[in-house]
């Protein structure tokens, strides 16, 4: 269950933001092929925000959803991002309004399932005027939940204190831990759903990359490496690139037979039961359906358990607990 939405949706969903931008060369039609063969693989969770390619994810999905017959998806977006400065000033009633109504037209919907506000400055959690306004879009028939998208753990303790916030999306992988150290149970105890994004720290955890990988100009792993565009937490979930690589060659012997580390790295998400879906992202039908697959492999091991702590412990912890 979808936190307490009332919506059932399954264990791994559709991450869009690397086919709106920022991920190196995509290709329309391949992307709209990943979508498709999601859906009919039973996906039932989409998950995009309306600055990715600049609202070009939010199209396509509209695009999809088009082509296809039978139930609707639940789509979650996103907004905040498009202020040219992060401040709290931004989030008035009325850009939220404009920003909300745009991605109403973008996805081509009456009303949308989810609005997430997108990473906003820590002092927003403090205003409540701004989720009395999330609230007048609610009443307005504009949207039907809304939830918010956090950097930080202490974003998403405060953020749950509101009643009316359904969903936290936070960043947690086998490379960042803290949020099932206090988050997730208070999480659980207000029934909040939580959407875990950028689950194999943005392809570290496929085990694909090595010392001498190069990214695209275009690609955040290669310009935001350092948290030059922005939080340094979405590229590689904060971990030092080379400091990744030593950790994934310690990994690689946790994987079951007939898996991969990227199936390995999302069962282990979905080992905590906080989690209500986890969003990877695909940019064909093959990394599509992959990323399904690994909800039906059987329940890790208590050793493989302990074994991925030690990896984070004695390799990662020092890099990023703290900071997020």
């Amino acid at each position: 269950m979808f936190g307490r939405t009332g919506r059932q949706v399954g264990e791994i969903g559709f991450g869009a933001w690397a086919i709106g931008g920022a991920w190196g060369r995509t290709d329309d039609a391949e992307s709209m092929a990943a979508l498709h063969a999601a859906l009919d693989a039973g996906l039932d969770f989409i998950d995009t925000a309306d600055v990715y390619g600049d609202g070009h994810s939010e199209r396509l999905i509209a695009r999809v959803l088009k082509e296809r017959d039978g139930p609707r998806p639940f789509v979650a977006t996103k907004a905040g991002r498009r202020l040219p400065k992060q401040v709290v000033e931004g989030y008035t009633a009325q850009n939220l309004s404009a920003w909300i109504e745009r991605s109403l037209r973008n996805l081509e919907a009456d009303t949308l399932d989810l609005v997430q506000l997108h990473c906003p400055p820590t002092d927003a959690y403090y205003h409540p005027e701004i989720f009395e306004a999330m609230e007048r879009l609610v009443e307005q028939g504009k949207i039907r939940h809304y939830g918010v998208s956090v950097e930080r753990v202490e974003e998403a303790l405060k953020a749950i204190e509101y009643p009316g916030v359904a969903s936290v999306q936070i960043i947690f992988n086998m490379f960042r831990q803290r949020p099932a150290e206090l988050f997730f149970r208070q999480a659980q105890r207000r029934n909040v759903a939580v959407i875990v994004r950028v689950p194999l720290a943005s392809g570290l955890l496929t085990g694909k990359f090595g010392p001498d990988t190069t990214f695209a100009e275009d690609d955040h792993r290669r310009f935001n490496r350092h948290g030059e565009a922005f939080d340094v937490g979405e590229t590689f979930a904060g971990v030092p690139y080379e400091v990744g690589l030593v950790a994934v060659e310690k990994l690689r012997p946790l994987v079951p037979e007939g898996a991969t580390l990227a199936q390995l790295a999302l069962r282990w998400i979905l080992m905590d039961e906080a989690v209500s879906v986890v969003i990877p992202g695909a940019k064909n039908p093959q990394q599509a359906l992959a990323n399904i697959a690994a909800a039906g492999l059987p329940p890790l091991p208590a050793s493989t358990m302990e074994a991925v702590q030690r990896v984070y412990d004695e390799d990662i912890r020092p890099h990023v607990h703290q900071r997020w």
